[in-house]
């Protein structure tokens, strides 16, 4: 059944989580016929018999896969239920009423269940209180109570973080609302939310897995941003709090202010959605922190989460690992441990059938199942394991500078997906047969700037100037200036490529979106940066702000330089593409036209897939209770 012409500005108007989340236009949405409206389409819709998942819609599918699109028109709207959505901010800059957290209405048992319920009942008047009490029915007959998954890891790399990730992919193409959440991260790898919150940017990726379209920062309340002089910026629910060394870390905050902001957190992504998918950091069975680790056993208890451990078999060892892991647990904590995963797999995995049976029966917990190595790319979350010399591929060499505290390194990503080589270079020779260099974000601007002076690479990038280009990002772009006022360090000078100086000012975090200045092909992406530059070069970016134009970065033609503050330019192909044919080698692929989020979205259907090929599903089923 086709969605009619005039009902098109109703689905161009949704956002929210993804999870069934519907905006009405403002235009409408004091119109009393469009409620009108919306019940006599369900009642057309009755009477035509049943229509299910509509796969011909030019807007589908607007929240996940598989989704029941019979009520693209909520009978219920606006519910004002907080269980479902909330008040956000309308174009107008009037509140309007957005279903962020419903992910009732696109599941065919509950469409068929409000459909005969309607008929039954013989509602025509969308002011029928009935409509309530059926929604209410609906929410007590089908809403799961928020439950927690916990996936940890025998060791660091376990792959928690795929396996978190296919796991929100899987739960999602369930039918279900699903949330990623972890509650320490250690990364200089940072995003921003939709709320503003800064957390860690495996966590927006598990995010996008799970097709959350506006994900909030308790997804990740307490991210640790390693620092100089063994100091910790702690950012507590989005929101810098200051330095904290390890004692003062654990001693002070963890007991207090962190527990609470962890709780928060868990009991907020419980109320909003059916289950909760919670990483781990590390080792659960780090003894020495065993009592104070926050990130792993302690909020399994305070979620009371179910585990899942995962182990990589690249280590050898994995039956050890496995077994000392529970093994160290006290009892209570292993009693939460339901199922171990033996990951990242090569070769025949029946050759693991005897090992994995005898420590079945030695922990008396079942093995859910051996998941094969993937040769897929998803962003690094650890600067450890950046590349050093790149995959050996034909085509154009892009040198990443790799700077001290280099940070937000997820930029490049999209590049993987070209047909280039990506460096990460330390010595200036590695820049001789560069076509594109880059120099990446960093916390740490001084340091970054006195590695490069005495190291030899600034003169060397330098030095390349108006032969290739030079594209820097946030404190990249920074260094690219002629002097900067950095805190603790005074004025610092830059390599001076561009006009530009430096000034420490207020934090900048939030989403942007515009336009490429000199072609107009659209860019999006997020800033996150406490000093501001001022520059005398044409902007890079316009940038669409508060209804209103704002000119961003610097833009020198003739000297191929770019400088930017906008993370994730490269996910959309305009700006990449438009780098990349400077260096007359350009060859696109077939990925070189989709946007970065595009691709993600399939390597996220591919884990699940995986996952589901590899794993034991009624077992997995069994845990997570879908048929509770």
């Amino acid at each position: 059944m086709q969605h009619q012409k005039r009902f098109v500005p109703f689905c161009v108007a949704r956002t929210g989580n993804g999870a069934g989340a519907c905006v009405m236009s403002i235009s409408k949405m004091d119109d009393t016929s469009t409620t009108m409206d919306c019940l006599k389409k369900v009642r057309e819709e009755i009477e035509a018999g049943w229509t299910g998942p509509n796969k011909d819609c030019e807007y589908g599918p607007c929240h996940y896969a598989g989704q029941d699109c019979t009520y693209c028109f909520c009978p219920f709207y606006p519910c004002n239920d907080e269980d479902l959505g909330g008040s956000v901010t309308g174009w107008s800059g009037k509140p309007i009423w957005s279903c962020l957290y419903c992910h009732l209405i696109h599941r065919t048992p509950v469409c068929k269940y409000i459909a005969s319920r309607i008929d039954e009942l013989g509602i025509e008047d969308p002011e029928d209180r009935r409509l309530r009490s059926l929604l209410d029915e609906a929410k007590e007959r089908f809403m799961v109570p928020g439950k927690a998954i916990m996936v940890l890891g025998a060791t660091s790399d376990a792959g928690k973080s795929i396996i978190a990730m296919a796991l929100c992919r899987v739960i999602s193409r369930k039918g279900y609302s699903v949330t990623p959440m972890k509650t320490q991260n250690m990364s200089l790898n940072s995003m921003i939310a939709s709320d503003g919150s800064e957390v860690a940017s495996i966590q927006m990726l598990q995010a996008r897995a799970a097709r959350i379209r506006h994900p909030s920062g308790e997804i990740n309340p307490i991210l640790l941003k390693p620092m100089r002089d063994s100091m910790t910026q702690v950012v507590l629910n989005g929101k810098d709090l200051g330095l904290f060394d390890v004692p003062s870390y654990y001693d002070e905050f963890i007991p207090n202010t962190g527990t609470e902001a962890v709780k928060k957190s868990i009991e907020t992504l419980k109320e909003r959605y059916e289950y909760v998918v919670m990483e781990g950091a590390g080792s659960p069975a780090e003894i020495n922190i065993y009592d104070k680790d926050i990130a792993n056993m302690r909020a399994a208890e305070m979620a009371d989460a179910d585990c899942i451990l995962v182990v990589n078999m690249k280590w050898g060892g994995a039956f050890a690992y496995a077994l000392g892991t529970v093994e160290l647990l006290s009892d209570d904590d292993r009693k939460r441990i339901k199922g171990i995963i033996l990951n990242n797999m090569y070769g025949d995995p029946s050759s693991l059938d005897s090992g994995i049976k005898q420590l079945e029966s030695m922990l008396n917990v079942p093995v859910l199942g051996v998941i094969p190595h993937l040769d897929i790319h998803l962003p690094t979350e650890d600067s450890l394991g950046l590349n050093a010399s790149g995959e050996a591929r034909s085509g154009i060499k892009v040198a990443v500078i790799k700077l001290p505290k280099i940070a937000n390194f997820t930029d490049m990503d999209p590049l993987y997906r070209e047909n280039v080589i990506i460096e990460y270079v330390e010595h200036p020779h590695e820049l001789e047969n560069a076509d594109v260099i880059i120099i990446p974000d960093t916390k740490d601007p001084a340091g970054a700037i006195e590695y490069l002076k005495t190291a030899g690479m600034g003169d060397a990038v330098v030095g390349m100037k108006g032969k290739i280009p030079i594209v820097g990002i946030s404190g990249g772009y920074q260094i690219m200036g002629t002097d900067l006022e950095l805190p603790g360090n005074g004025v610092v000078q830059g390599l001076g490529l561009f006009r530009s100086v430096t000034r420490c000012g207020e934090d900048v975090k939030r989403q942007v979106s515009g336009r490429i200045a000199e072609t107009g092909e659209g860019v999006k992406g997020y800033e996150l940066h406490g000093s501001h530059t001022t520059t005398e070069e044409q902007p890079l970016f316009i940038l669409n702000c508060n209804e209103t134009q704002e000119n961003e970065g610097s833009f020198d033609p003739r000297s191929k330089l770019f400088g930017t503050y906008v993370h994730g330019s490269f996910d959309m192909p305009s700006f990449r593409k438009y780098i990349l044919e400077l260096t007359g080698k350009y060859i696109p692929t077939e990925c070189s036209e989709r946007s970065y989020d595009e691709i993600l979205d399939e390597t996220f259907d591919l884990l699940a897939d995986a996952f589901e090929s590899s794993v034991n599903m009624e077992l997995f089923n069994d845990i997570i209770g879908v048929n509770r």
